[in-house]
């Protein structure tokens, strides 16, 4: 910009070049400062040109190799090189548009060739790549193109709510995944407290039993050398007839409300003494005979 223009001199800004015609041509470039022209010979200020760092926005709508539609968003710096500024004076006429129409052409190229997760990862190769194209096309009309940024890559919304989607169902998958697994560990801990458990019940009953046996025969032991004329066969009838009355008194005093028929009378007890005796000897024959 020019802060004064006269028809005898001219002001121009910091950051600013501008550019001097004699008779209509090209003369010479003016820095900033305070400039003299000489009317008489022709010269005059044809116009000022900004050395600053310009941002453009360029949005690209084009398709990707998995047909999807997107819009990206890219941010081009450039800025006028002080020493081509009649160049760019002279040579672009609107200079904003030509990038842009460079940007189309690239992007364009680029992006069909990729998918949209492709895209999303590689998004710096595409701005790679518009920025070697701008920079040896616009490097001859005076420009230099400080960086390019790829801002923003849009998809279609109903994509992006497909994309949201699947997200959304593989982190279910993966969540059903961890519960399965914990439910397997819980069912596995329960099926493994159970087996102990059943073990330990075992040990206990094996150990209850042989504590009965070893009682049953240290009693009869005691019982033949306390009372003479007695023997194993009439101390075990006697014990296995007490063991049968405990049992009774054990159902009678019961609080649960349940009934048990149970046959009862002298015969019976001598048929459960001679029922116990008979599976005593079968058990301790079968032993022998495994022996």
């Amino acid at each position: 910009m020019v802060s004064a223009y006269f028809i005898f001199c001219g002001c121009i800004d910091q950051a600013s070049v501008g550019v001097v015609e004699q008779w209509g041509r090209f003369f010479r470039l003016a820095s900033p400062g305070l400039h003299f022209f000489n009317p008489f010979a022709g010269e005059c200020l044809a116009g000022v040109l900004s050395t600053r760092v310009s941002s453009l926005d360029v949005r690209v709508e084009t398709k990707t190799k998995d047909n999807v539609f997107v819009q990206l968003v890219c941010s081009i710096q450039y800025r006028i090189v002080k020493e081509n500024a009649d160049d760019a004076f002279y040579e672009l006429q609107n200079p904003q548009e030509q990038i842009q129409a460079y940007v189309f052409d690239v992007v364009r190229a680029h992006v069909p060739r990729m998918t949209l997760d492709d895209l999303f990862e590689q998004k710096g190769e595409v701005a790679k790549a518009v920025l070697e194209e701008l920079e040896k096309v616009m490097g001859e009309y005076g420009y230099n193109i400080e960086q390019i940024l790829m801002v923003d890559i849009i998809p279609d919304a109903s994509v992006r709510r497909a994309m949201n989607e699947i997200n959304a169902a593989q982190r279910l998958q993966l969540a059903s995944v961890y519960k399965g697994e914990a439910e397997k560990v819980l069912l596995v801990k329960k099926a493994e407290a159970e087996a102990e458990a059943k073990y330990l019940g075992g040990v206990g009953v094996a150990k209850q039993r042989q504590a009965i046996t070893d009682g049953l025969k240290e009693n009869i032991l005691n019982f033949s050398h306390s009372v003479s004329g007695t023997t194993s066969r009439e101390v075990m009838d006697l014990i296995m007839v007490t063991q049968y009355f405990d049992t009774i008194k054990e159902l009678g005093n019961s609080s649960k409300n349940t009934t048990v028929f149970i046959p009862h009378g002298p015969g019976h007890v001598r048929d459960i003494t001679d029922q116990i005796r008979n599976g005593m000897m079968e058990a301790s024959s079968s032993n022998l005979i495994d022996q």
